[in-house]
């Protein structure tokens, strides 16, 4: 495995507009509308981004280089992130940072004990909070050199990757409507509705979640949300 990003043979220097300047991110997250997101985050600090959407995907990626940071979201659709965060905390040479992310915050335990650097409760916005958590888990010789002025703003992912993540669920539920699907299905729904302020759609997600939590048949909770996803789809997105 290269240890060294391809695409650069001399790393610029981070600067206290562009902080994270100098970084190759690996951002392994299934969600299109949460991973924009990271894009946007990425770009306003100045870091490298790569993306993949599942561990599969993610495996590939690090046989051929190795990134500055991963960000591992927890809840993937080929299993889970705390797997891969054990893999990669085991490794040699080490990525420098392991974040883990996830809409559950009792997750974060888990997560640290399989060797993450540190944990982010989604939904993830905030630009100051995305630097300052990374800048923490980096080593002094990547930090930027004087004061700091935190960037108090957000970013605003765009709402097509949110469509495409509501068109994507719903052909989940009609091809595959076994246990497993309506579980995922729940766990994506619940963090992509919660990162687009749609709170409806983020209740019904958690009525699901709640029936199948208990065993219960959940055909009405299936049926109420599978309609929202119809209704989200037939909006129509300004460009």
């Amino acid at each position: 495995m290269d240890d060294t990003d391809p695409f650069s043979a001399q790393l610029p220097q981070p600067t206290g507009a562009r902080p994270l300047l100098g970084l190759t991110v690996l951002v392994i997250e299934d969600s299109r509308y949460a991973c924009e997101a990271m894009r946007l985050l990425c770009l306003r600090s100045g870091a490298r981004i790569r993306r993949a959407d599942c561990l599969r995907s993610a495996r590939r990626h690090l046989q051929v280089y190795r990134p500055s940071v991963v960000v591992i979201d927890l809840g993937l659709p080929d299993g889970s992130g705390i797997d891969l965060i054990s893999e990669l905390a085991s490794g040699t040479p080490r990525i420098e940072a392991l974040l883990a992310v996830s809409g559950d915050a009792h997750l974060e335990a888990d997560a640290l004990a399989a060797g993450a650097d540190g944990f982010l409760a989604k939904p993830i916005l905030s630009i100051a909070t995305f630097q300052s958590k990374l800048l923490s888990l980096l080593p002094d010789d990547r930090q930027p050199p004087g004061p700091r002025l935190l960037d108090t703003s957000g970013v605003t992912p765009d709402r097509m990757a949110f469509q495409d993540d509501i068109a994507h669920i719903a052909e989940v539920l009609e091809r595959w409507p076994d246990p497993r699907s309506l579980d995922y299905a729940t766990q994506f729904l619940t963090g992509v509705a919660r990162l687009a302020g749609d709170k409806k759609l983020e209740d019904a997600a958690v009525a699901l979640a709640a029936k199948r939590a208990l065993g219960e048949a959940a055909r009405s909770e299936t049926a109420t949300l599978a309609g929202m996803l119809q209704e989200r789809m037939s909006e129509k997105v300004a460009i």
